[in-house]
């Protein structure tokens, strides 16, 4: 934390739905909802004209479809918004080195060492916006604050607001000055606090918490026992507006992972054997293009009742060949039931580090049925080649220019990519 206002909230404007209008002009002015577009989607963004329907993000998109039946409803495109959002993060090094990424369209900036070549921090988030707009076509806003809470919560108050007229252009820019934390912070609803979800606040509610005031005036022995000791004691600083974390660059991956919620369920387990073989196979490229490899690999179930279980195996050496992925993983997924058949799977490895040289060359590995400590042998090396000559293929032709033969059907190769059915299925 900072004592001076030098933390910035940057949060683009409903970012997918407005790359889909920027690559569409047709779509400006109409209800454009981005998503999973099947039955068991989730709504990822949405335009003002859709919100003032009351559609909101993580929606289920039913309940959009029913709310606003007008609506352009898009599948998302993952690679496009990516693209977009190394262009926006090459915006913000102009202006400082200390970027704090927390997704595609949002991140926490310091500028406290650029006033002296930029100005203020009002003048830096000026320039910050006319940026974005000059060089994405976009529009974001911006919260300045003396801590990460508070700015975050300024970014909220400067966005535009959705109405049946169109949208109403917030300020862009919103600061909480220093001495006035307390008053912009306590009229807001205890939701908008870090750690309080629909559980926590419907809780708080029954004692008549309501807001961010209403907690802070909670003596934090009680509220420990109300949500716990660490939660509470975290809420307790927050509701005082006292939040100490830096802003950290290169936030170190935990896991790297896929999962895919089905349109149906799945009962047969040769069709869940090759959905995990693509999973694995994603998700080792990514681990390899991280210049990462992992000790535990993990297989994640959940049943059509939402019931949801997890198999995980955990080795003495880290892995990231493709082919030990597979392996792994389908014998995780040989140990469960799946007659009654599964909603979404997913596959992830974690327990990671780097591996020595940062490069694609692949360590030691084992087969899956042999101690891990076990002699390595010839396979290894023959492995790790295969992945060199992979991931090199992909890089120059594509994600989908070469995979397990296992995936190959009668629509061609199948392989699993980055955002492919993040929001749930197409329909």
């Amino acid at each position: 934390m900072t004592a001076e206002l030098d933390i910035l909230h940057v949060d683009m404007d409903a970012f997918f739905a407005a790359v889909e209008v920027l690559d569409d002009p047709t779509l400006l002015g109409l209800p454009v909802i981005v998503g999973g577009t099947g039955p068991r989607g989730v709504v990822a963004s949405c335009s003002y004209e859709a919100r003032a329907t009351g559609v909101r993000s993580a929606m289920p998109m039913v309940e959009a479809r029913r709310r606003c039946p007008q609506a352009v409803v898009l599948a998302g495109r993952h690679g496009r918004y990516g693209e977009v959002s190394r262009r926006l993060h090459q915006v913000f090094e102009v202006f400082t080195p200390l970027i704090e990424p927390i997704s595609l369209d949002e991140a926490f900036l310091d500028v406290s060492g650029g006033h002296r070549l930029f100005g203020s921090s009002m003048e830096i988030a000026k320039a910050i916006r006319a940026r974005v707009t000059e060089d994405l076509k976009l529009s974001c806003s911006v919260g300045i604050a003396r801590n990460k809470l508070l700015a975050k919560m300024a970014s909220r108050a400067a966005k535009p607001i959705a109405s049946s007229s169109g949208p109403v252009a917030g300020p862009g820019i919103f600061v909480v000055p220093g001495g006035q934390e307390l008053a912009f912070l306590h009229p807001r609803p205890v939701s908008d606090l870090w750690g309080v979800g629909p559980r926590t606040a419907e809780q708080l509610a029954r004692y008549g918490i309501a807001t961010i005031g209403d907690l802070a005036k909670v003596d934090p022995a009680h509220l420990a026992r109300l949500v716990g000791r660490a939660a509470g004691a975290q809420l307790h600083e927050l509701a005082w507006a006292r939040d100490d974390r830096p802003v950290v660059m290169g936030r170190p991956v935990k896991s790297v992972g896929h999962e895919e919620t089905f349109a149906v369920d799945v009962h047969d387990p040769e069709r869940l054997r090759l959905e995990v073989a693509r999973m694995a196979d994603a998700v080792s490229s990514r681990l390899r293009a991280s210049g990462l490899a992992g000790r535990t690999v993990t297989v994640k179930l959940r049943y059509g009742d939402f019931t949801t279980i997890t198999r995980s195996h955990s080795l003495h050496r880290p892995v990231a060949s493709s082919a030990e992925l597979v392996k792994i993983a389908a014998a995780l997924l040989s140990g469960a039931e799946v007659h009654q058949g599964v909603r979404l799977l997913g596959v992830s490895v974690s327990s990671l580090e780097a591996r020595p040289d940062g490069t694609g060359e692949q360590l030691a590995l084992w087969d899956l049925a042999r101690p891990a400590d076990g002699p390595a042998n010839g396979a290894s090396s023959a492995r790790s080649d295969l992945d060199a000559v992979v991931d090199a293929i992909r890089e120059r032709y594509g994600v989908a220019s070469v995979g397990p033969a296992a995936l190959v059907g009668a629509s061609g190769l199948r392989v699993k990519q980055l955002g492919d059915s993040q929001w749930g299925p197409q329909k």
